[in-house]
């Protein structure tokens, strides 16, 4: 049985989609996930990914943001 947490929940202006972050406790074994949901309408994709790739996944959007004039970002 795995629990689930809520963390995030993002609408992105330009095109409508919901951005869910949720935390997948799996009670039987320890392991956590972040699971990622983007709704598009009807459609739903789901990634659940581990730590590491979450890391690598928030510091290339990271790095792309603080590059972007336009946004909330260093520049």
């Amino acid at each position: 049985m795995a629990q689930t947490s809520e963390i995030a929940k993002i609408k992105v202006p330009l095109g409508g989609q919901e951005i869910e972050l949720q935390q997948i406790d799996h009670t039987e074994d320890g392991m956590s996930l972040l699971r990622i949901r983007i709704r598009e309408g009807k459609r739903f994709t789901i990634f659940d990914i581990d730590p590491a790739t979450a890391h690598q996944w928030a510091a290339a959007m990271h790095n792309w943001a603080s590059t972007q004039k336009n946004g909330h970002g260093d520049q």
